[in-house]
């Protein structure tokens, strides 16, 4: 019989976990939606923030991104101290973090004459949380793990884990647009508070059952490698702040330029360090197997284009097309909450089947719901036409997040469970992280270039907004900022009007880098993963040859 323990049965470094009792599977579960619901709440309240706050494009994208940055960052490092310190103490105090990152956020004040103190007080707080779900997310996928014993019992528990986290990503916008819809007692733009307050309550919650959690670790052969660590953070926070800031201050700015030289000289200290070090941060050997290197590579595209696509939907609904966040919260149940309903059947396949036809066929129904979506103009003020897209991208995503986490899990020894997910998350994360950086960049700086094209080619247009005091071509952001442009906004407004029209179009391009992108993904799974089965691919006798 072929089983995850029979490949671990020769290596003296494997650690003996029972199997997952009841108590760990509802731990983990909860706490990986409780991340995911910390990663995307922000996105459902982009338009919240833009009147309440009166933040730029660059300050909006870095909301999202004050979460994501740590936990890109961070990932692995906690998988190595998970890995020596016990699992469980980790899981409680990720949630903790969690919690007084949300408590954080709530204090954000509105905007004064200028609102530098409130965002940077709702970064530290988003910062902060996503220090905890740094912790979460190795964590748990490695509690998961190191209970699973057969190949069926981890294609389980693999679904299960992958339809909390995508669970979480539905859970967030519904969880926004009931509080912001209640309003309780506050204005209709400042409530979105009350989203994050109940996110802190989630985390304590999760805190609490996380007590009832097993606790496993694997320290042989870890160790904190502090060489390693500092130079990949390095490398990856210099990568998103050149990607981030180059749609603001220019892709020929001396700070950017030094982001993007400052990420290859890091990463290349990174692997000289890890080369070095006796319980490096990252074996290097893992990527002899080509089925671990394939799987990197898809994961981090193949993520880029899933979250690249949720901003984007997030943005054409909240912040072009003026939808509440109730509304815009359908959205995102269709994106995400396929992984949910169709769990039995993602274990299935992974199960019974080469994963490769899990993540292939994955992606290529979310390409195929990019490109669709790509067609259907923010004119048309309705979610209807791009629901049959979401449906699509959605159910291939259910395949795609379980499909990825298994081959990356299935392919290592199984003491080498820590490194593994640590090394999936932060690759699934970076993805994330790239997803809104990327497309806020090009679409923002299409939009721009498009606006003052049409003002420079259109007299009528001009003489119009000299009627609204406007005498000069205006930035997208400042075109944005004032409010949502969605229908009530447009009307004997040309500013607006075009801005509109820009941002329809230039967020369409969004969906088609991402169709593309999912497409690679999908390609390089058929491609690159053919023959890869259950079996671990990465066995201790050849990462030693």
């Amino acid at each position: 019989m072929s089983t995850v323990a029979n490949a671990q049965a020769g290596s003296r470094a494997a650690v003996h976990t029972p199997f997952l009792t009841p108590g760990t599977r509802v731990a983990t579960a909860l706490a990986v939606l409780l991340a995911q619901v910390g990663l995307a709440i922000p996105a459902v309240l982009n338009g919240l923030f833009q009147e309440d706050l009166h933040t730029t494009s660059a300050q909006l994208t870095w909301i999202s991104d004050a979460f994501l940055v740590p936990v890109t960052l961070l990932e692995l490092t906690f998988g190595v101290l998970g890995d020596l310190f016990g699992r469980k103490r980790l899981l409680i105090g990720g949630s903790l973090l969690m919690a007084i990152g949300e408590g954080l956020s709530v204090l954000t004040p509105r905007a004064g004459a200028s609102n530098t103190g409130a965002i940077s007080l709702l970064w530290t707080g988003q910062a902060l949380t996503g220090i905890g779900a740094a912790v979460i997310f190795p964590t748990t996928l490695a509690m998961v793990a190191a209970g699973t014993h057969t190949v069926r019992d981890r294609a389980r528990g693999i679904a299960i884990w992958a339809a909390a986290l995508s669970s979480g990503g539905f859970v967030s916008p519904l969880l926004g647009g009931l509080v912001t819809k209640l309003h309780w007692g506050g204005s209709e733009t400042a409530v979105w508070r009350w989203a994050f307050v109940a996110v802190g309550i989630l985390a304590l919650i999760s805190m609490a059952v996380a007590t009832l959690a097993q606790n496993s670790s694997a320290p042989e052969g870890r160790s904190l490698d502090w060489g390693g660590q500092i130079t990949i953070a390095v490398s990856l926070f210099a990568l998103l702040f050149a990607v981030i800031q180059g749609s603001t201050w220019g892709w020929s700015n001396g700070w950017v330029i030094g982001g993007f030289i400052a990420a290859v000289l890091f990463f290349a200290l990174f692997i000289t360090a890890e080369r070095r070090s006796p319980a490096p941060l990252l074996r290097l050997e893992l990527f002899r197997s080509r089925a671990f290197s394939v799987n990197s590579i898809i994961t981090v595209i193949g993520m880029f284009a899933f979250l690249g696509t949720a901003y984007t939907t997030s943005i054409r609904l909240s912040a072009i097309q003026g939808f509440s966040p109730m509304k815009t919260a359908i959205a995102f149940v269709l994106l995400q909450g396929f992984a949910l309903v169709l769990m039995p059947l993602t274990a299935k396949v992974i199960h019974s089947y080469n994963p490769r036809w899990a993540l292939g066929g994955g992606f290529l129904l979310i390409s195929a719901g990019d490109l669709w979506a790509a067609t259907r103009p923010a004119s048309d003020l309705s979610i209807w036409p791009i629901v049959g897209p979401l449906v699509l991208i959605g159910i291939g995503f259910a395949f795609a997040l379980s499909g990825v986490t298994a081959v990356a899990v299935n392919t290592v020894p199984g003491h080498l469970a820590g490194m593994a997910s640590g090394t999936t998350s932060q690759l699934r994360d970076f993805g994330f992280t790239l997803g809104p950086a990327v497309i806020g960049a090009i679409a923002l700086s299409r939009a721009a270039t498009d606006i003052q094209n049409k003002l420079a080619a259109s007299p009528a247009v001009q003489s119009a907004l000299a009627a609204f005091d406007k005498s000069a071509p205006p930035e997208v952001a400042g075109a944005v900022h004032s409010g949502p442009l969605g229908a009530n906004a447009i009307p004997g407004n040309p500013l607006k009007a075009l801005a509109f029209a820009a941002l329809d179009h230039a967020y369409a391009m969004g969906y088609v880098v991402c169709g593309v992108a999912a497409l690679v993904a999908a390609v390089l799974a058929a491609a690159g993963l053919s023959g890869t089965g259950h079996r671990p691919l990465v066995t201790e006798e050849s990462l030693a040859d």
